[in-house]
Order: C-alpha cells, then sequence, then structure tokens
C-alpha cells in the first residue's frame, strides 16, 4: 500500500495515522508472546471494524504500541474505549489463569493512554515552514488601488 497517497471519502482527501500506548494497569509486567499474538488480532478486527487499518503493532510484558489509520469521521476518544474494553474483557477471559497473579479484579489497562497523531511524509518543522512561506495577502501590506 502507498503510504503516502491520500486516501478519499465523499468529499474529503485524507491521510490520518495514528500511535496509541496502552499500559497495564500498575504497570504488571504480565503481557506473554502468546497475549500479545491474540491482542494483534482482537485489535486488528476491532480497528476493521471502525473503518480503521492497522499499519504495525508491537509490546513488551506491561505496554503495548498500536499504529494505525483512521478516517476523519471517527471520534477517537469512542474508539479508544472501545479497544480497551473489548481487549480487557477478551483477555482477561482468554487468558485468565496468567492474568490471576496480577489482577484478582477484573483490571487489565491503565485508565491513562497516549494517542499522537503522527505526520505524513513532512515533519512538524516543514509544515511550519511551509505554512509561514504562503503567499498570505497580510504579509503584502495595503491593496493597491
Amino acid at each position: 500500500m502507498d503510504r503516502s497517497s491520500l486516501r478519499t471519502s465523499n468529499h474529503s482527501a485524507y491521510r490520518l495515522y495514528y500511535h496509541l500506548v496502552l499500559s497495564m494497569k500498575y504497570r504488571h509486567k504480565c503481557l506473554t508472546a502468546p497475549m500479545l499474538a491474540r491482542l494483534e488480532e482482537i485489535l486488528r478486527d476491532l480497528l476493521t471494524k471502525w473503518g480503521c487499518q492497522m499499519v504495525e503493532f508491537g509490546g513488551e510484558a506491561d505496554h503495548v504500541h498500536l499504529l494505525f489509520e483512521a478516517p476523519p469521521t471517527v471520534k477517537l476518544s469512542d474508539l479508544v474505549k472501545n479497544l480497551k474494553s473489548v481487549t480487557a474483557r477478551r483477555m482477561r477471559k482468554e487468558f485468565a489463569q496468567e492474568l490471576a497473579p496480577y489482577y484478582w479484579k477484573p483490571y487489565f489497562w491503565n485508565r491513562a493512554y497516549a494517542l499522537i497523531s503522527v505526520g505524513g511524509r513532512a515533519n512538524i518543522d516543514t509544515l511550519l515552514r511551509y505554512i509561514e512561506n504562503q503567499d498570505d495577502p497580510r504579509k503584502l501590506g495595503p491593496p493597491l488601488d
């Protein structure tokens, strides 16, 4: 897939990437390789249902990173809430024995999360310079009559 071309919808063109970081409740180091593999499957399926696309997934024993693309119509806070609640419920059910030593209550994710927008081909400094160098009529002075 060409990551530099724009996606289009009825009246819009977009390319919106996000980096989501979720950490385990109390930062417990409880995620195993099979758990991470299952999380990736669940998250990929959920993102597809939201009209999004997973670009990359990775993690460690106490947190995961998810890079995904989303259309502009997706309300990101609702998406993250859904991703966290569904994955927590399924993981607690499917890996109950493995998680029991860490969580005796129905915990899984930390309440907090990090969601960072990711630039396309240009970084923030390049975009700032581009916008600053536009032929802004305000910079040209008063109009000549």
